[in-house]
């Protein structure tokens, strides 16, 4: 796992001591997070089996009383695929969380590497991991009657959208493991925020919601990011949705990796 670090590192004196060339780092903690969660089999089928099993809870139960058509089917999976992606992101808040708790992270400071290929590895594996999930979801979908209307164009732009999505929303959780003092203090924490997708439009139309509700759902950041991913398959009417979406997704990155650096270098003692 870190073999090759602690190799680098006492092959140099410590005055001369360089630092990991490239993405070398990079790639050994996006192997060491993808070992963890393989090794982390009940994270894992979690993050794809709660989703699925939203779905069918949503398409079997609510969805007659939703929608007696049975259409609800086309309707719900771009949400269950946003709300995938929350539960499988949701597992990096832990990781890093136990990271910073089991004090490897001081191992780590003694080596040549940038302290932000830790937080990469970890934010890299679980966009990996996340986009296995979303497919699956998808084909679960299909299996249930969802019937995409998508060209091969629109199925990339999708693709490209929740990725842009994933990693945000990782690096967002990155940073709340580092904020917590406990991994399960992260994982309180990280699940507040699972439950957005459900004040979206993400599971009912907002008309369809209080008035005093639907202002709040409309201005969610999750909000054009569902109804861009829902215009790309279902051809539903696209305005202004995909820049909101890209704007969020961006404005979400940036804020979560420059708290994430801050909080890694304050409690990880780099200066």
């Amino acid at each position: 796992m870190t073999t090759a670090l602690a190799a680098v590192a006492a092959s140099a004196p410590p005055s001369v001591r360089p630092r990991l060339r490239g993405f070398t780092a990079e790639a050994v903690f996006v192997e060491r997070s993808l070992r963890q969660s393989m090794r982390d089999g009940e994270s894992l089928l979690m993050a794809v089996m709660l989703p699925v099993m939203l779905m069918l809870m949503f398409t079997w139960v609510f969805g007659g009383a939703i929608d007696p058509s049975g259409a609800y089917v086309d309707y719900v999976v771009p949400g269950i695929i946003l709300t995938c992606a929350g539960f499988g992101a949701s597992s990096t808040a832990v990781y890093v969380a136990n990271d910073m708790r089991t004090g490897i992270i001081d191992r780590f400071r003694t080596m040549p590497l940038r302290a932000g290929a830790i937080l990469t590895g970890h934010v890299v594996a679980s966009l990996m991991r996340n986009l296995v999930a979303t497919g699956i979801v998808i084909g679960v979908g299909v299996l249930l009657g969802f019937r995409p209307t998508a060209n091969l164009a629109e199925w990339i732009a999708m693709a490209a959208v929740i990725a842009l999505y994933i990693l945000a929303i990782t690096y967002l959780f990155a940073a709340i493991g580092l904020a917590a003092g406990s991994p399960e203090g992260a994982n309180g924490y990280g699940f507040i925020l699972l439950f957005l997708p459900y004040l979206s439009s993400a599971f009912v139309p907002i008309a369809s919601m209080p008035g005093w509700l639907q202002p709040v759902a409309a201005n969610l950041p999750i909000t054009p990011i569902v109804e861009t991913i829902r215009g790309l398959l279902m051809g539903t009417p696209l305005q202004a949705e995909p820049c909101w979406a890209i704007g969020w997704c961006l404005v979400i990155l940036a804020l979560a990796a420059m708290w994430g650096a801050w909080l890694f270098r304050r409690k990880a003692g780099r200066r």
